[in-house]
C-alpha cells in the first residue's frame, strides 16, 4: 500500500512555485536485479558489481570522494555543503568530490526503479543520501551489494527521528482502495507487521532541511577531514540562508488573508503545511499511486473552494491538473487559477544547468 497561502502565498513568491508523486517498482523486481548480479555466487555477485562498475565510471577519478544522493534536494544541498553552488563561500573542496544523482531524468522518488548501473555506482561510493520511506524499499538490497564497506550512509528519516510525520488522511481526502480492503477486514495482519507509514517528503520542512544539511557537513568532514572547515563554512552559509527563508515563509502566511490551500491532488506538503500552521484539503496523501478521484471527493473538495472562497487550486509539478480542473468546474465561481506547486522530486542537472 502506498501511503504515506491569497498575496504572496498564491502568487508563489514565497513558495516551492514554478507556475508551469504511486510507487511503479515492486520489490520482485529489485530481488530479481540483485539475483541477476548475484547468480554465480558471492564472488561472481562482486566481479559483476565491478564489471558494471568499471563500465559506468570509466571516467570517474578514483582520487575524488564518490557521492550518490538519491534525488535533487540532497544533490543540491551537497552541492552548497561541497562548494560546488554558485553561493558557496568556500569552494577549496570543489576538486575532491564527484557527484551523482540517480534521479536525474525527471522520474520522481515513487517511481523509480534503480538499475544495475544504478546498484554498482552505490556499491562503491564513499557517501549515499537517500530519503529512507517506503519508495525507498529498494536500497536495503543495494546496500547489501556494496563492496566499500566503510560507506557512509546518510537516511534522511532516520537523522530526523523523532520529528518525522505519519502520513495522515485528513476529511474529504480519498484513501486508497487497499485501505477500505483494511476496512472491511481484510490484510488485517500484514498492516499491524508494517507499522505506521511515514510522510516520506521532509525536505519540504525549511527547517528539517538546516538538521539534514548540518549533518551531511559533519559526514562529509568525519571521511574528509581536510575539507571539514569548508564544509562546515558552507553549511552554516547555506543554513542561514535557508532560516530566511523560512522566516520570509512565515512572515507570508502570518499576513496572509487565506491559510487554507486545496490540491487537486497528491499532497506532498504537509511538512511545510504543519510548519506555519497552514490548513489543507487535498485529494489524495503525499505517496498515494490513484490517479482518479472519486466522485465524492471532487464534490468535497469543490464545496470547501466555495466554502473558503479560495481564490486558487493546487497542483504537483507534471500533474495534467485533470483533477484540478475538474473540482474548478464544479465550484460556483468556475473562475479560481490553478497554481502548481515544485515538490521539487523530479528536478535533474540538466534543470540545475539551465538556471532551475
Amino acid at each position: 500500500m502506498y501511503r504515506n497561502m491569497k498575496n504572496k502565498i498564491y502568487s508563489g513568491e514565497y513558495g516551492f512555485i514554478n507556475g508551469k508523486l504511486r510507487k511503479a517498482a515492486v520489490l520482485f523486481v529489485s530481488v530479481i536485479m540483485i539475483m541477476s548480479l548475484a547468480a554465480c555466487g558471492a564472488a561472481g555477485s562482486t566481479g559483476a558489481i565491478m564489471d558494471s562498475e568499471n563500465a559506468l565510471n570509466k571516467n570517474s577519478d578514483p582520487n575524488k570522494l564518490q557521492i550518490v544522493t538519491t534525488i535533487f534536494p540532497e544533490y543540491d544541498w551537497v552541492r552548497e555543503i561541497a562548494g560546488l553552488g554558485a553561493n558557496s563561500v568556500d569552494k577549496s573542496a570543489v576538486d575532491s568530490i564527484e557527484l551523482t544523482m540517480l534521479l536525474d531524468n525527471g522520474v520522481d522518488l515513487h517511481s523509480f526503479q534503480p538499475t544495475a548501473a544504478d546498484i554498482a555506482k552505490i556499491s562503491t561510493c564513499d557517501m549515499f543520501i537517500y530519503v529512507g520511506g517506503e519508495s525507498d524499499f529498494w536500497v536495503d538490497d543495494a546496500l547489501k551489494e556494496s563492496i566499500n564497506k566503510d560507506m557512509v550512509v546518510i537516511d534522511l528519516l532516520d537523522v530526523l527521528g523523532g520529528s518525522v510525520k505519519e502520513e495522515e488522511v485528513v476529511e474529504g481526502m480519498q484513501e486508497e482502495e487497499e485501505e477500505h480492503e483494511h476496512e472491511h477486514g481484510e490484510a488485517e495482519a500484514d498492516e499491524e507487521e508494517k507499522g505506521p507509514e511515514y510522510d516520506e517528503h521532509v525536505w519540504l520542512s525549511l527547517k528539517d532541511s538546516q538538521v539534514l544539511c548540518s549533518e551531511i557537513a559533519k559526514k562529509l568532514g568525519e571521511i574528509d577531514p581536510e575539507h571539514a572547515e569548508a564544509y562546515n563554512a558552507n553549511a552554516d552559509n547555506y543554513v542561514s540562508k535557508l532560516a530566511a527563508l523560512d522566516q520570509e515563509y512565515q512572515s507570508a502566511v502570518d499576513n496572509a488573508k487565506v491559510k487554507t490551500i486545496l490540491f487537486g491532488d497528491r499532497f506532498p506538503f504537509r511538512y511545510m503545511a504543519d510548519d506555519y500552521g497552514i490548513d489543507y484539503y487535498a485529494a489524495f496523501v503525499g505517496c498515494s499511486a490513484e490517479t482518479e478521484a472519486s466522485f465524492e471527493t471532487v464534490i468535497f473538495l469543490s464545496g470547501k473552494v466555495d466554502e473558503l472562497k479560495l481564490p486558487a487550486i493546487c497542483t504537483i509539478e507534471n500533474s495534467d491538473q485533470k483533477i484540478a480542473n475538474t473540482i474548478k468546474d464544479n465550484t460556483t465561481a468556475k473562475d479560481q487559477e490553478i497554481i502548481a506547486f515544485n515538490s521539487l522530486q523530479s528536478t535533474t542537472s540538466k534543470n540545475v544547468e539551465e538556471g532551475v
